[in-house]
């Protein structure tokens, strides 16, 4: 009897919840979301934007915000069936599906809805989250020691700063000698894919830049943006460890400290740069979202703040049910405001086709004129928007993990 009892397959427990970065997650997606979609490009308030290179802004934190969550995500998820001796294979192939499909979506969210495929765009957000999560995950599977961890984002970042600042630039030359250090268009990652674009309009007839001659989320750029996620793995092991609570807050907040200053001390000879993810940017922004955390932490995950105050758990509900499905949230956005764009409803005065977003914005929020409040009042309103089919599957219960 004994014996049968112990042959039955047990249920696959669900690793554990962490309020603090679910809520965190989803106040990032709602933040992608504001700053994506304002009413009017022209007027923007500097918080909102990106710094146009060199330096940043809060709105230049909210992606590498959103990449050390997956790296915190992928050791919640998968640490505890490597514990319990779950297949490694098994375990990257549904790694490797899963950032498949999160590219795949990337590349049919771009071309949506004509599908002109000369003008593919292979780089973009999901793309980048697709590469970081696939190679993250895989060394996840194979390597869990900290220390064997840290020393390989180590060697990314240093080695990502080595290849920008000694290697020259065929065509134009060394950083620092014959060009500036991190030139806009002549810089290492600008000249990479220029020439991956070249191949692909050559032999497939399809590919481009978002900046023409440079993209923000660039091949070589990769690099750095799998060392941020592979800060968020580190945090996620220190979290999940046996430390006490009280060690675990001070480690949070002391380790953003520390990777601020790092950031900030790096950045004269590497400038903090987001558009090409320099190596000093992911101590910054990891610092950011490490202080951001701790806090959070603290205050869901130890203290239970929620619990104790309704006015707290309304604040903070929307970004729990954004957080529970983040993925399909960006989504959303995207489909909604492209179905924005591609509705016209009548001319402009100048005789142009005037879009369904543009008649919203123009009558109901700056009927009186376009100013910095009414664009983000329309992106606020439009965040909102896309909450609603989330919430419908968060009240569903269904959790799209692709």
């Amino acid at each position: 009897m004994m014996d049968t009892m112990q042959s039955v397959p047990q249920p696959p427990v669900s690793p554990p919840r962490v309020l603090s970065i679910d809520i965190l997650r989803g106040l990032t997606i709602a933040l992608m979301i504001v700053v994506n979609d304002a009413g009017d490009g022209a007027h923007i308030w500097w918080p909102l934007e990106h710094a146009p290179w060199n330096g940043y802004t809060p709105t230049d934190l909210v992606f590498p915000t959103f990449l050390f969550l997956v790296g915190c995500s992928i050791v919640f998820s998968m640490a505890g069936r490597l514990a319990r001796g779950a297949s490694k294979s098994h375990l990257a192939l549904h790694v490797v599906r899963r950032s498949v499909i999160i590219i795949l979506l990337g590349w049919f969210l771009t071309l949506a809805p004509y599908f002109p495929f000369t003008a593919l765009r292979f780089y973009g957000v999901l793309p980048r989250i697709g590469l970081c999560y696939l190679i993250a995950g895989l060394i996840f599977i194979r390597i869990q020691r900290p220390r064997t961890l840290a020393i390989l984002t180590a060697v990314l970042l240093i080695g990502y700063w080595i290849l920008m600042r000694f290697v020259p630039v065929p065509g134009f030359g060394t950083p620092t000698h014959e060009i500036t250090l991190l030139d806009p268009d002549q810089n290492l990652v600008a000249w990479l894919d220029r020439h991956i674009v070249a191949f692909t309009q050559h032999y497939l007839h399809t590919g481009r830049l978002y900046q023409t001659v440079r993209d923000p989320e660039g091949l070589l750029s990769t690099l750095p943006s799998v060392a941020t996620t592979l800060l968020g793995i580190l945090t996620g092991l220190f979290m999940r460890s046996t430390q006490t609570v009280r060690t675990k807050t001070l480690g949070l907040l002391g380790s953003g400290a520390a990777f601020l200053v790092a950031g900030y001390l790096w950045s004269p000879s590497f400038p903090i740069n987001k558009k090409l993810w320099t190596s000093s940017y992911v101590l910054v922004s990891a610092g950011w979202a490490l202080l951001a955390l701790g806090v959070l932490y603290w205050l869901f995950d130890v203290r239970q703040a929620q619990l104790k105050s309704k006015l707290v758990a309304a604040l903070i509900w929307p970004f729990r049910v954004f957080g529970s499905n983040a993925i399909a949230a960006y989504t959303v956005s995207v489909v909604f405001i492209k179905a924005m764009i591609d509705i016209h409803v009548g001319t402009t005065p100048n005789g142009r086709p005037l879009t369904l977003l543009g008649w919203i914005y123009r009558n109901i929020f700056a009927s009186h004129g376009s100013t910095e409040f009414t664009s983000h009042a329309f992106a606020v309103a439009f965040t909102f928007l896309c909450f609603l089919p989330i919430w419908f599957l968060w009240r569903k219960k269904i959790f799209l993990k692709i």
